[in-house]
């Protein structure tokens, strides 16, 4: 499940997943897998509140962290 209300606000801000990795403190392919729904946790909910004020507070949670199906 990915997390496309996160990523279009990354593309609209042109945020990569790179800074969010840095961010966390965790390898760029581990960011990548999360938000592309490769894996099936998420985010924390400390990573999504670093995730938020950091880059995106003008943003609820609600909408940033909802998880939609992969459509094959």
């Amino acid at each position: 499940m990915l997390y496309a209300n996160l990523l279009n606000a990354m593309k609209s801000k042109g945020i990569t997943s790179t800074q969010l990795a840095n961010l966390l403190e965790c390898r760029q392919a581990t960011m990548s897998d999360k938000l592309n729904g490769v894996v099936n946790c998420g985010f924390y909910f400390d990573e999504a509140y670093k995730i938020k004020k950091v880059f995106f507070p003008e943003y609820d949670y609600d909408y940033l962290f909802i998880r939609e199906k992969l459509v094959s």
